[in-house]
């Protein structure tokens, strides 16, 4: 395990566990881990390090709170006249929501997940919750709604009538039925859910870097291109992931009946 001097501040924490998965942890315990302009650069550092690092293959996202993942925006700043601070150029909202990632990154999820904190959620790739945990977009609540891509995002991930009855009410929505539903890919006691998130991290790691990165591209543009254009894009990737020298050593690997070593290219 190496720690990696990405955010100084200490809003948040990073690690390198078994030389490929990063792990980084909200940590403002005072607030919740509410999202302030500290939490959003340093946030914006993690992803940018995460995608240009060949060591990182994935990325957990966790709390240092076992009750709460994230609480939001923090209120603080909004009534400040701060709320532009809660988003960085590259980013967006806590310097993830529109973060452009080629690279894969699973929510780990104990306590609560409301309004920015579910959002942050959905801006991850899988999602991994204690079975006690809790997502919701509360925002409408408040006069508000959930404008960093909560409403469509959680459309896209539940069942059109549950989408709407958990976005028009604002009402919580437990992790057992998320996972039911396919919003969430694992369950776990809450004390497990980073052992959890680290299992399937690991099994994504083990997996060739370049042949995950083309496949998760392909993923990410599945509800925003036509057929015509998705054949395409998936020519030109298997162009490159067929040559690379990682299709050769997975192939060599499968005959000579060894674990591969990937090169990520």
């Amino acid at each position: 395990m190496l720690t990696i001097p990405v955010a100084p501040g200490g809003e948040i924490l990073c690690e390198l566990i078994d030389g490929h998965i990063a792990l980084v942890t909200l940590n403002r315990p005072e607030k919740r881990n509410a999202i302030n302009a500290a939490l959003a650069q340093a946030l914006d550092r993690v992803v940018k390090w995460t995608e240009a690092d060949e060591r990182v293959r994935v990325t957990i996202l966790a709390s240092s709170l076992p009750s709460v993942f994230c609480a939001g925006a923090d209120v603080t700043e909004i009534a400040a006249g701060r709320a532009a601070d809660l988003s960085t150029a590259d980013g967006g909202f806590a310097g993830l929501h529109v973060a452009r990632r080629s690279k894969l990154w699973i929510a780990a999820v104990r306590g609560s997940a409301l309004g920015g904190g579910c959002e942050l959620c959905l801006a991850c790739d899988m999602i991994v919750a204690a079975d006690d945990a809790r997502f919701g977009l509360p925002e409408v609540k408040r006069g508000l709604f959930a404008a960093a891509a909560g409403a469509y995002r959680l459309a896209k991930l539940l069942p059109r009538n549950l989408a709407i009855e958990v976005i028009a009410t604002g009402h919580d929505l437990s992790a057992v039925a998320a996972h039911a539903h396919g919003m969430v890919n694992r369950l776990a006691p809450s004390e497990g859910v980073i052992d959890a998130a680290l299992a399937l991290a690991r099994e994504v790691a083990a997996c060739a870097p370049l042949a995950v990165r083309e496949s998760m591209n392909l993923v990410r543009l599945s509800t925003e291109k036509s057929e015509d254009e998705l054949r395409a894009i998936s020519r030109e990737a298997a162009g490159r992931v067929f040559s690379s020298a990682d299709a050769l050593e997975g192939i060599t690997a499968f005959r000579e009946k060894r674990p591969p070593g990937w090169l990520g290219h």
